[in-house]
């Protein structure tokens, strides 16, 4: 659980990425059940979970690495803050 004023920077920085992430899916046009699948998940609560960062939930490094090479966008683009 996320406890300290770092924690607190980190889950505001965890929600942006989650912003990212969705802006990214919904220009490509990609459903979050879609994406869900291309990540091997068979329903949409983790990138639900993840896009809006509830239930400490959030993108890991490889999570982020498929979905860049997915949309065939900049990593970087996923984590600018």
């Amino acid at each position: 659980m996320l406890k300290t004023n770092t924690d607190s920077s980190l889950l505001e920085f965890y929600k942006q990425i989650g912003l990212n992430v969705k802006k990214v899916r919904e220009e490509k046009g990609i459903s979050q059940l879609e994406l869900s699948q291309r990540l091997g998940y068979k329903s949409v609560s983790v990138v639900s979970k993840a896009e809006i960062c509830i239930d400490n939930k959030h993108f890991n490094l490889e999570h982020l690495y498929r979905i860049s090479q997915e949309f065939e966008v900049s990593l970087c683009d996923l984590i600018t803050v």
